[in-house]
């Protein structure tokens, strides 16, 4: 009350002043009623008209919306991220009511030095950027895939406790090749073919300059860029800049730490991951992302010479839209061509061969799907798994959104068998086996990373984010599970426990800055101080820099 009459709004208000909790829990009775109402309605519509509830309490109330988003992590992330995420950004110029984020495009060349001092907040920790050219599995959204950012770092509030004054969702609109979005009359993007080249180039180099400029310490994670780009712009920047791509980097912890997981839940030791045969169905920049980070965790686990990375190649069958990838092929991508199969090591295959005859060939002990094409682990090559030479083999479905996966859960469990460890970048529900089993559909997001890998360098004060950081965030990750739960195939936590998931993954990429001497300081902790932490004290530190929602006094109350 005295808050309302420093402020002259007695009157203005209803009289009952309520509590967080209270207004918690009015919000969820209102959402309730919305779940309800729309239980039999289209799934698409519901799914927007959830994300179009949240999105207004995003507007009205930020410290509100973020207590609900953490204690309600594994209702709203579906709705916030992946899969309705996809779905917002294909209808997001209809969607549009108030802009979020920043937005640099072609047209802006020259500007954006003094443009990124139009940014309200001085100081910033975190940026998502993105370009449109390839969101989730949909292709080319241009401007409308500002939707991922916000995504993303809604999610880096939740999960790592970034403060919500200090990120910056951003969208580098460079044009669209998505003729039906140039035509559209409500779209919001430049309305012309994407840039490429030098001239496309110049873009990305003037907005990281201009950010960089301002905020010398900002980490800038990239999203969902096309993959010809992708790993050019992450060597481009990685050794110099705060930065990592999500898709390549992210992903490929997130599947690296299933991969490990499906080795302890075979009952063998972790080591044993180098003695795996796995078979990677899509050759983008995910899954040449895994390609590169599994490879480089079975080296280590080899001695990390670089004779073991060349045995470590050879565990792996690389398939894309042409079939195996072989060194018989005339043109192989650059990224690609590392993992093409040798002639002599084809087990009988040849060049262009399909997923079902590789399969049925190789046995493999892992089949890992990041093809972007739906139902492409179809019964014939689900069939295949059974002759799996492992007695526990693994089938991970990890393309976004739902509609991409290369199948569902049911479909893996019912067609291989009871006894297969599943994982899938979507959300699938677990399934009833029968006599009281249950078949767990392990959701291997990228949440469980990217926020921890964020956090983890920012509170060390990295000035780069190194690839040894990436491989113990993954290990972290895979040893975060208790052996009980790996046996009954759960090799992911629960959603709901991303707060913690996250508190430890920071604090390993933490550690593993230290050990290689990148740890530069962060606030009232130095680099020499930061070497002399034990694992509890850099577990503290972690923990006491996570923003936390709570309401700021407005007014002081007289003594």
């Amino acid at each position: 009350m005295t808050e309302r009459d420093r402020l002259d709004l007695r009157g203005l208000l209803p009289p009952r002043v309520m509590t967080f909790q209270q207004q918690i829990d009015r919000f969820m009775t209102d959402f309730g009623r919305l779940e309800r109402a729309s239980r039999d309605g289209p799934s698409d519509t519901t799914s927007l008209a959830k994300w179009r509830i949240l999105n207004r309490l995003h507007d009205r109330n930020e410290t509100l919306y973020y207590k609900v988003l953490m204690d309600n992590i594994k209702q709203f992330a579906p709705i916030v991220y992946t899969p309705t995420v996809g779905l917002v950004c294909q209808n997001y110029s209809g969607l549009f009511r108030r802009p979020r984020g920043m937005y640099f495009s072609a047209a802006d060349r020259g500007e954006m030095l003094p443009m990124v001092y139009n940014w309200p907040a001085d100081e910033v920790d975190m940026i998502v950027v993105t370009d449109g050219s390839r969101i989730l599995g949909l292709g080319d959204l241009g401007v409308q895939g500002i939707g991922i950012p916000i995504g993303k770092l809604d999610l880096y509030v939740a999960a790592a406790g970034i403060n919500p004054q200090r990120v910056m969702p951003v969208m580098i609109d460079v044009g669209t090749n998505n003729k039906e979005l140039r035509e559209n009359p409500l779209y919001l993007g430049l309305q012309q073919p994407r840039l490429e080249g030098e001239e496309y180039l110049s873009v990305i180099d003037e907005f990281m300059e201009a950010v960089y400029t301002r905020w010398p310490n900002v980490i800038v994670q990239f999203e969902d860029f096309q993959s010809k780009w992708a790993f050019k712009l992450l060597e481009r920047y990685r050794h110099t800049c705060r930065m990592f791509n999500d898709d390549i980097q992210g992903t490929a912890g997130v599947a690296v730490a299933g991969l490990l997981g499906a080795v302890r839940a075979q009952g063998l030791p972790m080591s044993d991951f180098a003695k795996q045969k796995i078979v990677v169905v899509g050759a983008g920049s995910a899954g040449i992302g895994v390609l590169n980070s599994a490879r480089q965790a079975i080296a280590r686990i080899l001695g990390g010479t670089d004779a073991s990375y060349r045995e470590a190649t050879k565990n792996f069958w690389l398939i894309d839209k042409m079939g195996l990838v072989t060194k018989e092929r005339v043109h192989i991508d650059a990224d690609a061509e590392p993992f093409a199969r040798d002639p002599e090591a084809l087990h009988g295959l040849k060049e262009g061969a399909s997923v079902a005859e590789v399969v049925e060939a190789v046995k493999p002990d892992v089949l890992l799907g990041l093809s972007g094409v739906g139902g492409i682990f179809n019964q014939e090559v689900l069939e295949m798994m059974r002759q799996s030479t492992s007695a526990r083999p693994a089938i991970f479905a990890m393309s976004n959104p739902t509609k991409n996966a290369e199948c569902t859960a049911e479909q893996a469990f019912k067609h291989v068998g009871p006894h297969i460890v599943f994982a899938s970048g979507s959300p699938f529900t677990d399934v009833e086996l029968g006599g009281g089993k249950i078949g767990h559909a392990n959701q291997g997001n990228n949440m469980y990373l990217f926020p921890g890998i964020g956090l983890g360098s920012l509170v060390s004060g990295a000035q780069i984010i190194s690839d040894g950081m990436l491989q113990a965030a993954a290990e972290c990750l895979a040893a975060y599970m208790k052996d009980e739960e790996v046996e009954e195939g759960i090799i992911f936590p629960s959603i709901s426990s991303i707060r913690d998931i996250t508190k430890h993954v920071a604090a390993a990429v933490m550690t593993e800055a230290i050990k290689e001497g990148l740890a530069e300081g962060y606030r009232d902790k130095d680099p020499k101080e930061m070497a002399e932490m034990s694992q509890e004290d850099i577990l503290k530190h972690v923990e006491l820099n996570m923003w936390h929602p709570k309401y700021s006094a407005l007014v002081s109350s007289p003594r």
